[in-house]
């Protein structure tokens, strides 16, 4: 028997998946993570995969990695793919592909498989890090395999499916939205999402209450950045401070959760050439990304902002795109990385009603200087130079004024 390690999460597409490989007579090894799901339950998902008939099953805690390695340096970065989508899926994927390719070193297995569909972004991450990380290897993708999708059409012949074979499954048929969890968001698509006038049931939601049922009163906080980096969060309504990254990003999913911030409801175009309608729950990451902005417009030179945020849309695509494990990735982490020395300091912000909105910052390295911008006093600023500034930038647009004129003749 050939060994296949699965990418296995114990929802519907991958418990199908697991079982069908055994009817395949392939030795499955079943492998999940801890990526900060709510509900994760390692000994019900063992359970589970064992039941269904997995050989071995393993789990791996990866949620310092991921917050440390992948989402603190898109933080850093501002990456937000097409200006409003925080990556939460996209990051998560890398880190998942790597963890399962050293356990299939391990186990010497031949062949890595994952539930991803053949519609979506997540095939094309997993299998770019698979063909980067283990060109050796083989993929088996069954959302590909002519037979799997022979047999199962859609989320309803999964469904029936996992009923003939006592799998046991959350999701029904009434309510088939798909979901992906981790430590810095939920996704929800498909099923009657895939109606993009359709709006999102509040029953859906599970990191966030809704901005209308939040609480009336604001709540304070303060976040302490080191080198472009979160290492405190303090909440000054009631004096709980956290630090170390996993303790910090779970807290303010849990704050930001509980004042209704993060939610967003896009249209997004997919690597794959389609677009899809997304809604996200990003609560932490939405509040480290507004307070890491406001932090870079006090201690980051403008010459540098410029040309850092003409790259924050290729930074943003590249991990959209499952070019993780890229040469262009590692060049243009090392740039993001150096345009950070000076962004230490402390922001402030209310968190009210689905809102985070700064209200103070502070820094030691800050390029603000209270005396110098007065309109009280004049500091070392001399205004009647300020005349040639303009005159000189003005050159530049009389002359085109003047060749407009002319070719008006």
């Amino acid at each position: 028997k050939e060994k296949v390690v699965l990418a296995y999460s114990g929802g519907l597409d991958t418990s199908v998946i697991l079982k069908w490989l055994i009817e395949k007579n392939y030795e499955v090894i079943a492998y999940t993570c801890n990526i900060g799901q709510n509900d994760f339950d390692e000994d019900k998902i063992k359970e589970k995969a064992l039941n269904v008939g997995a050989g071995k099953f393993y789990s791996v805690d990866v949620r310092e990695e991921f917050v440390n390695d992948f989402v603190f340096k898109a933080i850093m970065a501002n990456a937000k793919y097409e200006g409003r989508y925080l990556l939460g899926t996209a990051l998560a994927r890398p880190l998942i592909a790597k963890k399962q390719v050293e356990i299939a070193r391990k186990e010497n297995a031949q062949i890595l498989s994952h539930g991803a569909t053949g519609k979506g972004n997540d095939q094309v991450r997993f299998e770019l890090a698979y063909l980067t990380l283990a060109p050796e290897m083989k993929i088996y993708a069954p959302w590909k395999d002519r037979e799997f999708l022979d047999k199962f059409k859609g989320r309803d012949d999964l469904i029936e499916y996992a009923k003939q074979n006592n799998i046991p499954v959350k999701q029904t048929k009434s309510d088939p939205w798909s979901t992906d969890e981790n430590l810095m968001h939920i996704s929800y698509e498909a099923g009657i999402l895939e109606n993009p006038m359709q709006e999102p049931l509040e029953r859906m939601f599970q990191l966030t209450v809704s901005p209308k049922n939040a609480p009336d009163k604001e709540t304070i906080i303060e976040i302490v950045f080191e080198k472009g980096i979160p290492v405190e969060v303090r909440n000054l309504s009631d004096g709980t401070a956290k630090r170390g990254a996993l303790n910090l990003f779970s807290y303010l999913n849990e704050v930001g959760g509980k004042n209704g911030i993060g939610r967003l409801d896009m249209v997004e175009s997919r690597y794959v050439g389609m677009k899809s309608r997304g809604v996200y729950e990003s609560p932490a990451a939405t509040i480290l990304h507004t307070a890491h902005i406001d932090l870079e417009g006090m201690t980051m030179d403008r010459e540098v902002m410029k040309i850092r945020d003409m790259l924050i849309p290729l930074y943003a695509e590249k991990i959209y795109c499952g070019y993780w494990f890229s040469p262009e990735m590692e060049i243009l982490g090392k740039f993001f990385t150096s345009t950070q020395d000076y962004v230490c300091g402390t922001v402030r912000l209310s968190l009210y009603k689905g809102n985070a909105n700064v209200i103070g910052r502070k820094s030691e390295f800050s390029l603000y200087n209270e005396e110098l911008v007065s309109m009280h006093e004049k500091g070392k600023y001399e205004p009647e130079k300020a005349r040639g500034f303009i005159d000189i930038n003005a050159l530049r647009l009389q002359i085109n004024y003047e060749r407009e004129k002319m070719a008006k003749k």
